[in-house]
């Protein structure tokens, strides 16, 4: 059966949970990430103290955690071993099925399996995760990520530096396009009223031309 991570979706922060993970066995988990989203986990592994009679980290816990891409033939992307807290941080190259693992190991000594005589056994896992660039992630990388921030602002200002140009652009070549038209047709007017022009002095010439032989013939 899989186990799938109860995440909140994309843009939104995770709220903490917590599970038991029996002897050296990998928990794993599940997610489908769409492609180019960022993942930063982190985890606290305790183990259960009989004096303290809770649970507590100690230096002799381990865990291995490993991320597979399943959808690439279960391409490892994740694989690190760190102490009883830290955290892991990947970004999905592609869209699809991630598998989120954790195997822990002890020095205690105790024993690592939960049963019926011993229901304290095993590893307490807390994961934090957060999923999206919109996350909350508090980590020692959180400066580069408002650094990122502020690319992705400054990036934003300028594509809307450059839409205006272009709607700009848009209103001058409008305005172009009037005066052209509105200059064609007072120059189409003016063509109309030298051919009127020419056409009244041509016919007004003939006539006189006409008169004028007409009277030269009868003298």
């Amino acid at each position: 059966m899989r186990s799938f991570l109860p995440l909140l979706s994309l843009g939104a922060v995770a709220q903490a949970l917590h599970f038991f993970i029996d002897g050296t066995s990998p928990k794993c988990f599940y997610e489908e990430l769409p492609k180019d989203t960022l993942v930063v986990g982190h985890y606290t592994a305790e183990e259960w103290d009989d004096q303290r009679h809770s649970w507590q980290k100690h230096d002799g816990i381990n865990i291995f955690i490993s991320v597979d891409e399943l959808f690439d033939n279960d391409h490892r992307v994740v694989s690190q071993r760190g102490g009883p807290g830290g955290k892991f941080t990947f970004t999905a190259a592609e869209a699809g099925d991630h598998r989120i693992c954790f195997t822990p190991t002890s020095t205690s000594g105790r024993s690592s399996w939960i049963s019926v005589s011993n229901p304290n056994g095993g590893i307490k896992l807390t994961l934090d995760m957060a999923i999206g660039e919109s996350s909350a992630i508090e980590s020692a990388d959180k400066g580069k990520l408002q650094d990122l921030a502020t690319r992705a602002k400054d990036l934003n200002n300028r594509l809307q530096d450059i839409r205006r140009e272009q709607v700009f652009q848009r209103e001058r070549e409008a305005e172009f396009r009037d005066q052209s038209e509105s200059t064609n047709a007072r120059i189409v007017r003016w063509v109309l009223i030298q051919l009127v022009v020419l056409g009244v002095t041509c016919a007004w010439q003939l006539s006189h031309l006409r008169t004028f032989f007409i009277k030269q013939k009868l003298t």
